[in-house]
């Protein structure tokens, strides 16, 4: 795969993450963690703007009610795209107070999957949890010191769980009941050994996209864990892909410079950018977050 990769928005982004197409306003929005922003970027136009987060946050997530729901440092909170208004749903029980919360999805039940970490990312003290019918509880992997994912397949019938600093994406078995144990899938250091997998994704024929930290580069794995395609990324840290648009052929990938040197940023002066490329495969409709 060599398609074009083209920067969409200079969005300056510390720590670009959590990118989500919204079908229902056709736009896309992600955040930048470390400034605390949540932005939108409306692709018929290149209108985008940004709003301060109440706390640092990993993702936001269309759901009932026109809302969204996003996962901040301190816990869920719906926001009002109509209004800018953030309001706190819940918080997480038992996060120690350094850890934040760092990316998400939903499954075909509207549940919302999602992962916390460590901060400072040293402490092996993330895990995921599934919010479920207005609860959150525990759900999947834990004692991981960066939690990526998770990304649930079009069917709703597996789940990926990234650790990103033991470059390994783990999947298991998902049921209406719940997450079955987690397996490795692919241990990514076998083919990027000096990049580390980031947000994942699930396309329409059940590939798993991975974004990679260190790697410039997002990589497509089959359903069995094997290698099938490379995409380079004019940024060297990239985080998270999308498939958005009227075909949801349209990747959408953010990136990060919080690592970077004066020097790396010379050398890549697009990172921290919102870049889009035509894929050849599409993805599929996420379903809404249910809040209730």
């Amino acid at each position: 795969m060599s398609p074009a990769v083209t920067p969409v928005l200079a969005a300056d982004c510390l720590l670009g993450e959590g990118v989500l197409w919204d079908a229902a306003r056709g736009i896309v929005w992600f955040v930048d963690i470390k400034r605390q922003r949540l932005w939108h970027f409306d692709p018929s136009n290149t209108s985008n703007a940004y709003v301060d987060a109440p706390a640092p946050i990993g993702w936001a997530i269309p759901a009932e009610g026109g809302l969204l729901l996003c996962g901040c440092k301190d816990g869920l909170y719906t926001f009002a795209p109509e209004t800018s208004v953030f309001t706190k749903l819940c918080e997480v029980p038992g996060e120690p107070a350094g850890n934040r919360l760092n990316d998400a999805c939903t499954d075909p039940q509207g549940r919302v999957w999602f992962g916390s970490m460590d901060d400072s990312e040293a402490a092996p003290s993330g895990r995921f949890y599934v919010f479920d019918r207005g609860r959150v509880r525990p759900a999947g992997p834990s004692g991981i010191a960066i939690t990526n994912g998770p990304a649930v397949d079009a069917a709703g019938t597996r789940i990926y769980f990234t650790d990103t600093t033991a470059q390994k994406i783990f999947v298991a078995d998902l049921t209406e009941a719940g997450v079955g144990e987690a397996r490795v899938f692919v241990d990514t250091a076998a083919h990027f050994p000096e990049a580390y997998p980031d947000g994942p994704v699930v396309d329409a024929e059940g590939h798993v996209w991975t974004a990679l930290y260190f790697g410039g580069c997002v990589a497509r794995f089959s359903p069995e864990g094997a290698l099938v395609a490379t995409i380079p990324i004019p940024a060297r840290d990239v985080t998270k892909l999308a498939f958005g648009g009227t075909r949801l052929t349209t990747a959408y990938v953010t990136t990060a410079t919080k690592n970077m040197t004066q020097q790396d940023m010379v050398e890549r002066p697009l990172a921290g950018s919102l870049f889009a490329f035509e894929a050849p495969v599409a993805g599929f409709a996420q379903t809404r977050a249910r809040l209730a």
